[in-house]
């Protein structure tokens, strides 16, 4: 195995190793069946917050990709065959690593992905949950009796693992978004491959050194780096992959399901949002507009389940806006290693230049610009929060996930009406509702068209909650018990009774 030393290079060790306790968690090389391997060339991992490079990762060749498939492939069957108490044991020695190396794991995370260290700590508990969670729920993954139709027999159902998958996963949440996923399928009794963001691969790696570190058996948690398209279609087009996890925008998923089709694997998708925000008559315009701050600029706006389009009853359409913009001003913006910040810096200059079109086209279209200084803004990839109002169905602000933290405000006159406006989306991944009136709750709870929705709360996911969306925004529920549903199949029993005199 290559040493330590040599996996290690110095422009890392002057970026990430000061800020670590542990440096063992840094890995710059790929992991597949139990080895760290190298490819034949590498890419650069970019801090956002200075847009300096503050290491290199491996980029594997596509025969390397495929051996890491045939790794979990033939890790499969023993990994299945052990009891799930065993599957459970292996899974919680891996989230007490992960606890115990919270603050590492944050710190290294904050460097590569740019949010803030605050953020970052929640997400590596958060992420931590899943593992908990489907290690107890390994012991739990039923099948069921059926009454019979047929004289004399016995149908029973049992739930097992579909074999290897596949874990596709997002720059914007690189610690969180694997754990989900790859806590329920190696709890079932799958192998995984995982393929990371490029820009966040050293949590992937760091994930994976625990999960060594954990006893998880070769070839049963592999992660794989490099150029994620090419990485896709290896992945995609793979028999020996039965099941593909993805996260990420609506336009790759629907490219990763056209490349799944020949093999017909299961699919699981978590794609794009474009969440309302929706304030009712009777509620209080401070504590709405409060809940709307953090509903909005939350992982500083690159988050898929972030308020994009904020409704607001007309008679308080301005007193919410004057409130709205105070909270907005308060905002610290800076870099995610500095206490009290709480926006931090976009993933890459595209992002910034995304928000600046957004902005730039609601302007054209007639919006007003409440505030969002970028002059002031303390270094090039990051984006001051941004207050939109009159926003209208026109702008690419109201139609797209917007992924920055620009907020677009607009006032509705009936309940009617902002239903019909909210749903008006090919998105349908969740939805804020802000009211205290019971009979204006039910009508929204009833008639938005979004896989999640929040009443008078911000904070909506975790372990036990089936997160997942409808329309365009996915496939799939992930969390929860139904989170086995995308890594098992239902195996159907007939047990009949034979007469051994007449065979019958």
């Amino acid at each position: 195995m290559t040493s330590f030393a040599r996996q290690i290079s110095s422009k890392v060790t002057e970026a990430i190793m000061p800020f670590l306790d542990d440096p063992r968690l840094v890995r710059e090389l790929a992991y597949v069946n139990g080895r760290w391997i190298n490819g034949d060339r590498d890419f650069a991992v970019i801090d956002p917050a200075s847009n300096e490079v503050i290491g290199h990762c491996t980029e594997l060749r596509q025969e390397q990709v495929e051996t890491a498939i045939d790794a979990a492939a033939a890790a499969f069957p023993a990994w299945r065959d052990r009891l799930a108490d065993e599957r459970a044991e292996s899974l919680m020695r891996w989230y007490e690593l992960l606890l115990e190396n919270r603050e590492d794991l944050a710190r290294l995370m904050v460097l590569e992905q740019g949010k803030t260290m605050q953020d970052a700590r929640g997400e590596i508990s958060y992420g931590a949950s899943f593992v908990r969670w489907f290690a107890e729920e390994a012991r739990r993954a039923y099948g069921e009796t059926i009454p019979s139709h047929i004289p004399g027999a016995r149908l029973m159902t049992v739930r097992e693992p579909i074999g290897v998958a596949a874990l596709i996963t997002p720059w914007n949440f690189p610690n969180a978004m694997i754990t989900r996923k790859a806590a329920a399928a190696l709890a079932i009794g799958c192998s995984v491959v995982v393929k990371p963001a490029s820009e966040t691969p050293f949590s992937a790696l760091a994930l994976a050194e625990l999960a060594e570190r954990a006893g998880l058996p070769r070839g049963v948690f592999n992660v794989v780096t490099g150029e994620g398209p090419k990485v896709a279609a290896v992945l995609c087009r793979s028999d020996k992959v039965r099941a593909l996890s993805f996260t990420g925008s609506t336009r790759v998923g629907r490219l990763l399901l056209e490349q799944s089709a020949g093999t017909v694997k299961r699919c699981s998708m978590e794609l794009g949002g474009n969440a309302p925000f929706i304030v009712l008559p009777d509620m209080e315009v401070e504590a709405a507009a409060a809940a709307a701050v953090d509903a909005k600029f939350q992982t500083s706006g690159q988050d898929c389940l972030a308020a994009n389009r904020i409704f607001v009853p007309r008679e308080q359409y301005e007193p919410f806006l004057k409130v709205f913009q105070r909270r907005i001003e308060q905002l610290r913006v800076g870099s995610g290693m500095q206490e009290g910040v709480d926006i931090g810096p976009l993933i890459f200059p595209r992002a910034v230049q995304k928000a600046r079109e957004l902005v730039d086209d609601a302007l054209a279209k007639g919006a007003r610009l409440l505030t969002g200084d970028q002059s002031r803004a303390p270094g090039a990839n990051y984006f001051m929060p941004t207050l939109l109002a009159d926003v209208t169905p026109e702008m690419q602000v109201y139609r797209e996930e917007n992924f920055c933290p620009v907020a677009g405000v607009l006032a509705y006159d009936s309940l009617e009406q902002v239903i019909d406006m909210a749903n008006d989306t090919e998105y349908g991944l969740a939805a804020y509702v802000y009211g205290n009136d019971m009979r204006d709750v039910w009508r929204l709870l009833n008639g938005l068209a979004f896989g999640m929705v929040a009443v008078n709360s911000v904070k909506m996911t975790g372990h036990p909650i089936p997160f997942g969306g409808i329309k365009q925004s996915g496939l799939g529920r992930e969390g929860s018990r139904h989170g086995f549903d995308e890594y098992s199949e239902i195996k159907y029993y007939c047990l009949g009774s034979v007469n051994p005199v007449t065979g019958r």
